[in-house]
C-alpha cells in the first residue's frame, strides 16, 4: 500500500540493506544528512511529508537499487531474510572454472558472504580491485550482481571479455555490433569492444561499502 508510513519505512529499509542509517543513506547520496531524521516526517502541526521525487532518485543511483526494489519495500514492508552467495574477486573472475556458459557462477571454490537483500537465484559478489570506478567503487568494495536482470545503457556493470579481462564500467553504449564501457575515474579511457568479444554483462544491483 502506497502510504506515508510504508514509503518512509521503505527509505529506512534500503538504508539498512546497505548498512546504514537514515542519516548515512542521506550522506551517501549527496543530500543533507538531516533530509531523512523522523522529525523531518512531518511539521510541527502533524503535516504529513513525503521524500521528494528527487531524493528517491539519488538514493536509488547511490545504492545500485532501482524504483522496482524500492517499490517491494513500500508493498510488503520486509526485507528478504539473508542468503548466503558466492563472493568472486575480479581476477579470479577471468579464470575458468567460476561461470557457465550463461554466465552463471558455478563449481564451488569461492567463499560466500551473507546478503540480506533481494536477488535473483543467480546473483553474486564481486570484490572491486583497481580505482577506475572511484569515487562510486573503491577498491574492496563488495557489488552484487545480477545474470537475470536486463542491463541498458547508464548502468554500472560487471564484465567479462573472452579473453579473461572482467571489469566494473558503465554500460556508455551497445549495439548489435559492439559495446562501450566507461569509468567514473577520468584517468581512465572509454573502453569499446566487439560484441562477438564479451563473454558476459551482468548488471550491478547493490553495493557495500
Amino acid at each position: 500500500m502506497l502510504n506515508h508510513s510504508n514509503v518512509w519505512r521503505a527509505v529506512d529499509q534500503l538504508a539498512a540493506a546497505h548498512g546504514l542509517s537514515a542519516s548515512g543513506l542521506a550522506k551517501k547520496a549527496g543530500l543533507d544528512a538531516t533530509t531523512f531524521n523522523k522529525s523531518k516526517r512531518q511539521t510541527r502541526e502533524g503535516k504529513l511529508r513525503w521524500p521528494s521525487t528527487e531524493s528517491v532518485a539519488k538514493i536509488l543511483n547511490a545504492t545500485g537499487a532501482d524504483l522496482h526494489e524500492f517499490v517491494a519495500y513500500v508493498e510488503d514492508g520486509q526485507r528478504a531474510a539473508p542468503r548466503n552467495i558466492p563472493l568472486i574477486g575480479l581476477a579470479q573472475a577471468g579464470s575458468e572454472g567460476y561461470f557457465d556458459d550463461a554466465g552463471y557462477p558455478t563449481g564451488g571454490s569461492w567463499e560466500e558472504i551473507s546478503f540480506p537483500g533481494s536477488t535473483g537465484q543467480h546473483s553474486f559478489a564481486v570484490e572491486i580491485s583497481g580505482d577506475s570506478m572511484e569515487p562510486a567503487f573503491r577498491e574492496g568494495d563488495i557489488v552484487i550482481v545480477s545474470p537475470e536482470e536486463s542491463v541498458r545503457r547508464g548502468d554500472r556493470v560487471v564484465v567479462r571479455t573472452t579473453a579473461g579481462e572482467v571489469m566494473a564500467k558503465v554500460l556508455k553504449r551497445q549495439t548489435a555490433g559492439h559495446i562501450e564501457l566507461s569509468s567514473f575515474n577520468p584517468a581512465h579511457e572509454d573502453r569499446e569492444f566487439a560484441t562477438a568479444d564479451i563473454d558476459w554483462i551482468h548488471r550491478i544491483l547493490w553495493a557495500a561499502q
